[in-house]
């Protein structure tokens, strides 16, 4: 295994960060965790990094133990926190050349490793690294990441805040340096980005919900979602709500989506029921389910 982490535990204070936690994260693999903001990804990458204790558990990157050999680790992973952490006053290629030196590197020695997104910002290897895009920023910090060949690598939330077109190239690039045989453990709050690893862990309030592949989670769901829609959005959430047999409800994109408590579900009640309210251009369709939908229920079930 690349990662593995037992029963992990974080607290600041009052405030329980990680709590219990555990997977593993064989060698190869893109491994996602999946959660918004304040699920505990960073503190947990901070721990895997070995720049934060745990209160609790053990955990091992790359055959190391995280408190024991975190010198060792720290030779043999790339991070890339969420926040943009290079050294902003210095070129491109100052940063490149930096970073290298710490590693006891060069750019030439692993070039083949970094080529493919290195091409993309040698344009601009004088430039500072502050006044890049934010794209060619994301860009510059893998390369720093990357520059001494890790086993692993740790990337925590890297496409937030990153154009549409960006992230999807990050994440083409992401999958060729899979095939390289480096494991990647990635952090995002972006349901689509879970269906592009291999298998993910959904994070909520420190807690991992659940673990397998996209696929698993998707097939696995045994509730059907209904899209509703009708000319007052507003009022159909808040009619809906009042529905003897709502399970649950939450907006997603133009439509609502709908799960009842009953397996034999009567669309056409539903559909009387919104019109006796007012509503009119009703649609009522099963959705298909999404990574999302599994996640909003999840959270319903663990509140």
């Amino acid at each position: 295994m690349s990662i593995r982490v037992q029963n992990i535990s974080k607290s600041y204070k009052n405030t329980v960060a990680v709590s219990n936690i555990s997977f593993d994260v064989k060698e190869g693999e893109l491994f996602g965790l999946i959660g918004p903001d304040g699920a505990g990804k960073t503190t947990l990458f901070r721990i895997l990094t070995t720049v934060l204790l745990a209160n609790e558990g053990t955990a091992n990157v790359a055959g190391f133990d995280v408190i024991k050999d975190y010198k060792a680790i720290r030779n043999h992973i790339g991070y890339m926190p969420g926040k943009f952490s290079l050294y902003q006053d210095l070129t491109v290629a100052e940063n490149l050349d930096f970073f290298a030196t710490i590693f006891g590197t060069t750019l030439e020695e692993n070039y083949e490793l970094i080529q493919e997104i290195y091409i993309q910002i040698e344009p601009f290897k004088d430039r500072k690294a502050g006044a890049l895009s934010g794209g060619m920023k994301q860009k510059l910090a893998l390369c720093c990441a990357l520059i001494h060949k890790p086993k692993v690598l740790f990337l925590d939330e890297p496409t937030t805040g990153v154009d549409p077109v960006s992230r999807k190239e990050f994440w083409e690039m992401l999958k060729r340096l899979q095939q390289k045989g480096i494991s990647i453990l990635v952090s995002t709050p972006y349901m689509d980005e879970a269906a592009l690893c291999d298998r993910i862990a959904l994070i909520q309030k420190g807690r991992i919900l659940k673990i397998d592949s996209p696929e698993n989670i998707i097939s696995k769901y045994n509730k059907t979602i209904y899209n509703i829609r009708t000319k007052n959005t507003h009022q159909l959430i808040q009619d809906l709500k009042k529905y003897p047999s709502q399970y649950s409800i939450y907006a997603f994109g133009e439509f609502i989506h709908y799960i009842d408590q009953n397996k034999d579900f009567d669309a056409n009640k539903l559909e009387n029921y919104l019109k006796e309210r007012g509503h009119t251009e009703i649609s009522i369709s099963i959705s298909k389910t999404s990574i999302e939908d599994v996640f909003m229920d999840l959270t319903t079930l663990n509140q």
